[in-house]
C-alpha cells in the first residue's frame, strides 16, 4: 500500500492536472503495488481539498457498470467518483472543450434521491424506494492519467474519469416507467455513433445505486437525500472535439443536446 505522503503527493499532481487540463503518467507504472483502497484514498484527499476550496458536492457517479464499458476499458469491476456543483450542465448547453482532457461522452440515467440509502446490504428495491426521480443524462469523461495501460487503480484515483454531466428536462418516478428499457441513441454531428438500453447497466440501472450504497458503507459513508447519482453508461464512450454537436434520444424520456465549443 502507498504511504500517506505518496497519497497526498499524487492527489496534488491530479489537482494540478485538473487545473491545467493536463495528463500525468500512470500511477500504476510508478507505484506497481498501489491498491484499489489506495486509489480511493487519493480520490478522497483530492475531493476534500476541493470542498475546502469552496466547491459543493452534489452527487456521485458510478462507472464501469456495463459490459460495453468494461470491454472498452479492459476493467472488470465498477468504480465511483464525486460530482461538484460547477460540473452540472443542462440540455442545450455550450460546453468548453478546453475544460477537459481526453474528452468523451457516455449515455446514462441519473437518479435524484429523496431518502438516505445506506449499506451494507442495500438492494435494488431499497434503491428504488430511495429514488425520487430518474433523469436522462450524458456524462463527459475527463481523464488526467494517460489512457494506455491504465488500470482501475488509475481510473479511481482520477475521480473515476468524471468531468461533467448534462441533464435532460424529463423527470420520471421509478413507478412511472420501466427503467430497464429506456433507450439511448447517441449522435455526433447528425451521425448515429452508439445505441443501447438502460438494462445494460447491471440488468437495471438502479442496481448501481444499491451497489454504491454498499461500497460507501465500507468507507463510512452513505448516500444522502438530494444527491444526484449517475448510474453508469449503457453505451461505449464517444470521442468529441471542439465544434461537435451531440444529441441523444432517450425515447419516452426525451432528448439531450449540447455543443462542444
Amino acid at each position: 500500500m502507498l504511504t500517506p505522503d505518496d497519497i497526498a503527493a499524487i492527489a496534488r499532481e491530479l489537482a494540478v492536472a485538473d487545473r491545467t487540463h493536463g495528463v500525468i503518467p500512470r500511477i500504476t507504472a510508478r507505484y506497481p503495488a498501489a491498491t484499489v483502497e489506495d486509489s480511493y484514498a487519493i480520490q478522497a484527499v483530492w475531493r476534500d481539498a476541493n470542498i475546502a476550496a469552496g466547491r459543493r458536492l452534489v452527487g456521485r457517479k458510478i462507472g464501469l457498470t456495463s459490459k460495453a464499458m468494461q470491454q472498452a476499458t479492459g476493467i472488470s469491476e465498477p468504480d465511483y467518483g464525486v460530482m461538484f456543483d460547477d460540473t452540472v450542465y443542462r440540455s442545450g448547453a455550450d460546453i468548453p472543450v478546453d475544460h477537459f482532457s481526453n474528452v468523451r461522452v457516455e449515455v446514462e440515467l441519473a437518479f435524484v434521491l429523496k431518502e438516505p440509502l445506506e449499506g451494507p446490504d442495500a438492494t435494488l428495491d431499497d434503491a428504488l424506494r430511495a429514488i425520487d426521480v430518474a433523469v436522462p443524462a450524458l456524462e463527459i469523461l475527463n481523464s488526467h492519467i494517460e489512457l494506455d495501460g491504465r488500470t482501475i487503480v488509475d481510473t479511481i484515483a482520477d475521480n473515476a474519469a468524471y468531468g461533467a454531466m448534462v441533464l435532460g428536462d424529463e423527470r420520471r418516478r421509478p413507478d412511472e416507467i420501466d427503467l430497464r428499457w429506456v433507450p439511448g441513441v447517441l449522435s455526433r454531428n447528425g451521425e448515429i455513433e452508439e445505441t443501447g438500453v438502460a438494462a445494460g447497466v447491471l440488468g437495471h440501472p438502479a442496481t448501481g445505486v444499491a451497489w454504491l450504497a454498499n461500497k460507501l458503507h465500507q468507507h463510512g459513508a452513505r448516500l444522502e437525500p438530494g444527491e444526484i447519482i449517475l448510474a453508469g453508461s449503457f453505451t461505449r464512450p464517444v470521442w468529441v472535439s471542439r465544434g461537435d454537436t451531440v444529441r441523444c434520444d432517450y425515447g419516452p424520456m426525451g432528448v439531450i443536446e449540447c455543443r462542444f465549443i
